[in-house]
């Protein structure tokens, strides 16, 4: 929603209102675990934080924003799109120490996250990485893994009364890493030392010892949480819409970080999640996924920005890579047509953007129609109307375009405009070939597409009183061997009056390649 115009102001100017006037340090986190490929649902957390960090910037207060990636989390299970043979064994280790699948990165987890990290760097997503495992195996994390086990009856309190559940008497707020097998999530605290910060545990394996806390294994996630945001002293944090319930992560951390940290929790963004069209919500661990980096090669960053930041964090967003996607660039090539949505178009367009001042829809038929050849493009466009457009803008646009119609356009969009007359039209009636000769004796350039348009409904009509939908397809098998293609009119003035009408003539004659 627009600033200007009476219209209310954007969401992410009224969170950063909120955290100005708070007087609290504005310090911005996200965390996402990299247990698979992050995708487009996962994104929607990071630039949310992102749009709040800019709209702060645009208040003059300095922020910072970070990234914890949370890769000191246990593989949980063996995902559909791992080996089984291989990672069965290594379920319940942490993924900063399981092999990575492709043998190029130092880990799992940094296999991907280093793809994520290089999205949000095309996404112009400017922010500070934080990995768990380094957070705790430094230290840092000492001071409240002391506090989460000396006041581990506080928290099991905190728990049973905000979920109804009981805490069972052996459980601890700290999970020992054990270096006997590698797991996270086969031991039990016996004890601890707060002088020494070390951790007396025992194994399912049979290993017992003492570790150090340095290191020595983790908080569990609904202490983590809190943790964090004590030693990275969060003031602000989106967070998914399951972390958000009553009695969820989000309530039981705020308590925590007070009764037990001595701290404060952060304003609260909870989101709700990305759905795939047709697909249902985005998750990882079921496949259901479209990568940021896949989703960037089929439209420019700015228009992912744009897609999540128009609507508010608490709705749905439908991702359809389909039709959709193209009116969603337009919005942002054109500010002035976006209305409500010019604050978020303004949040979107980031550093290097270029707009292109050309329809999408408009310019992938224009591309295919010459061949993806940058100087035919620029030509046709200037003939339909497109002045002085930006020649690097449209040869960068025309790759989103050749990738996109290649993965998700429907059949009738993607066109190849033959060298000659195509083979199928040898199934041209009589009536088609007049027709298409008469059309050819009668266009002109510089007609326009409703000219042209009007002009195929009149020559159908006194040839033999041919119907218009046969009309078209004599049109469409002529110039690309199939029934069907764009609007009639605007494609015959699109590639020119001459070249149509040397077609037409050549399969009005009966010529064949």
């Amino acid at each position: 929603m627009g600033v200007d115009g009476g219209v209310s102001k954007h969401w992410a100017d009224e969170a950063a209102e909120r955290v100005r006037d708070s007087g609290r340090p504005p310090v911005l986190s996200t965390g996402i675990s990299p247990s698979g490929e992050i995708h487009v649902g996962n994104m929607r957390e990071v630039l949310t934080a992102d749009a709040v960090y800019r709209a702060l910037g645009d208040l003059g207060v300095p922020a910072r924003l970070h990234y914890v990636c949370d890769n000191f989390d246990p593989l949980r299970r063996v995902y559909p799109f791992l080996d089984r043979g291989a990672y069965e064994p290594l379920v319940g280790k942490p993924i900063s120490e399981i092999p990575c699948p492709c043998g190029g990165h130092a880990s799992y987890a940094e296999h991907f996250l280093e793809p994520f990290l290089e999205s949000l760097r095309r996404l112009r997503v400017d922010l500070e990485v934080e990995r768990a495992d380094l957070m705790y195996k430094s230290g840092r994390m000492n001071a409240c893994i002391v506090a989460a086990l000396e006041g581990r009856d506080r928290i099991a309190e905190i728990l049973r009364d905000a979920t109804g559940k009981e805490i069972d008497e052996g459980w601890s707020p700290f999970l020992p890493l054990c270096p006997g097998c590698g797991k996270i999530t086969a031991g039990r605290v016996k004890g601890f030392s707060r002088e020494r910060e070390t951790v007396d545990y025992a194994c399912a394996c049979g290993s017992e010892g003492t570790l150090p806390m340095a290191g020595g294994g983790k908080l569990v996630w609904r202490v983590d949480w809190p943790a964090r945001w004590k030693v990275l002293e969060v003031t602000v944090e989106p967070f998914g819409k399951d972390h958000a319930t009553r009695g969820g992560s989000y309530d039981t951390g705020v308590r925590i970080v007070r009764e037990v940290f001595g701290g404060d929790a952060p304003l609260p963004i909870p989101y709700e999640w990305i759905r795939l069209k047709g697909s249902g919500d985005m998750a990882s661990s079921k496949g259901n996924v479209l990568s940021i980096g896949r989703a960037l090669e089929l439209v420019p960053p700015e228009v992912l920005r744009y897609m999540v930041l128009r609507e508010r964090p608490q709705r749905t967003i439908v991702f359809d890579p389909g039709l959709p996607l193209l009116q969603l660039v337009d919005e942002v090539d054109d500010a002035e047509s976006s209305g409500r949505d010019r604050r978020a178009v303004a949040l979107s367009r980031v550093a290097g953007f270029r707009p292109v001042g050309v329809p999408f829809k408009h310019l992938i038929v224009v591309a295919q129609a010459a061949g993806f050849d940058l100087g035919q493009t620029l030509a046709i466009l200037e003939r339909t109307g497109y002045r002085g457009v930006d020649p690097d803008a449209v040869r960068d646009r025309m790759e989103y375009a050749r990738r996109w119609l290649a993965e998700y356009a429907p059949e009738d969009m993607r066109f190849q405009v033959r060298e000659d007359v195509p083979q199928e039209a040898a199934r041209l009636s009589e009536g088609q070939r007049k027709f298409l000769g008469a059309l050819a004796g009668r266009l002109g350039e510089g007609m326009g597409g409703d000219e042209v348009h009007s002009l195929i409904y009149e020559v159908a009509a006194e040839t033999g009183g041919l119907r218009p939908a046969e009309a078209f397809e004599a049109l469409y098998l002529v110039l690309l061997g199939k029934s069907r293609g764009p609007r009639a009119g605007f494609f015959v003035s699109l590639l020119g009056a001459e070249f149509c009408a040397g077609r037409f003539r050549q399969a009005a004659g009966g010529i064949q390649r």
